[in-house]
């Protein structure tokens, strides 16, 4: 997909980060946008700030129904749909916890929106895409952590790993009924986002009574990664460009790179799997932009 100007876009998650840069990239392409979120106020000043041709929606992703509502909206007032973005993502908060410590509801709301939310998109739009039968793109927003693994932040990285294998499930459906549809999953590292902020939107239906403020060490090396960290226009950018190219993996950076291949080895070479440490990956990532 290489011809923007007047097409539709869809971005879930619109109202701060990765998905307000998505929905800021593809305005400046020419694009009219149908932006979703939780955070209402945060969309309102995107769609402000962005003008022209907007329709904004509160969203929860995890809700079919409202997902539905959505597409119709956007079908009644567009009649298309050609570049669908499902970004919207969290990650529970608290301090470091090992697997068997998660809280029931922090799966929950990580699945609803990670993994539910994306498969709600692709149920409630492609069929339309493909009943279109023109030239259309998708893009799911992954991770780095959909590609690695260990102790670290299992609930998110869980999520990411099943947003990985849907997306892969997605392009192969796609190429098996000829659909005109690329596909493109977004993998970014270290990005200056607010999604270590994500309980800021947990439902009420799904908090605990676990303590998600971060320990002062975790805090302190967040703000020094993002220091250095992508900017979240850089990232729309990228995901641009791989739109363009037509490229399915569209990762950020290089510095997971030995992980995962030392993760795809292990389970070729049938090997116990070594986990290096996720931070200090990520901080590699952030040290090779400042020395950029």
């Amino acid at each position: 997909m290489q011809d923007f100007r007047n097409k539709v876009a869809v971005v879930t998650g619109a109202a701060s980060g990765i998905g307000e840069a998505l929905a800021r990239a593809g305005a400046a392409r020419g694009m009219r946008l149908a932006l979703a979120d939780v955070d209402e106020e945060g969309l309102r000043r995107v769609a402000a700030e962005i003008g022209g041709d907007v329709l904004t929606m509160s969203v929860d992703v995890g809700k079919g129904q409202q997902v539905e509502a959505f597409r119709d909206a956007i079908l009644s007032r567009f009649g298309a749909v050609d570049l669908l973005c499902n970004n919207a993502g969290v990650v529970p908060g608290g301090r470091h916890r090992w697997v068997w410590e998660y809280d029931e509801a922090d799966w929950r709301w990580a699945f609803d929106v990670n993994v539910i939310g994306l498969v709600n998109g692709l149920r409630s739009f492609v069929p339309a895409m493909i009943a279109a039968g023109t030239p259309a793109h998708i893009l799911n927003t992954a991770s780095v952590a959909g590609f690695v693994s260990g102790a670290g932040s299992v609930a998110y990285g869980a999520s990411k790993h099943a947003a990985v294998r849907i997306s892969e499930g997605l392009l192969a459906g796609l190429q098996a009924v000829d659909a005109p549809i690329g596909v493109t999953t977004l993998a970014p590292g270290i990005v200056a986002t607010r999604i270590y902020q994500s309980e800021r939107n947990r439902p009420d239906a799904l908090r605990t009574g676990t303590d998600t403020s971060e320990d002062a060490e975790l805090t302190e090396a967040v703000d020094e990664l993002y220091a250095n960290a992508l900017q979240p226009g850089e990232v729309a950018e990228m995901a641009f460009d791989a739109i363009e190219q037509d490229r399915f993996y569209a990762f950020t950076t290089d510095a997971y790179d030995d992980a995962i291949t030392s993760r795809i080895d292990a389970i070729t070479h049938r090997r116990n799997p070594v986990f290096p440490s996720l931070m200090a990956m990520t901080k590699a990532d952030a040290q090779k932009r400042s020395k950029a």
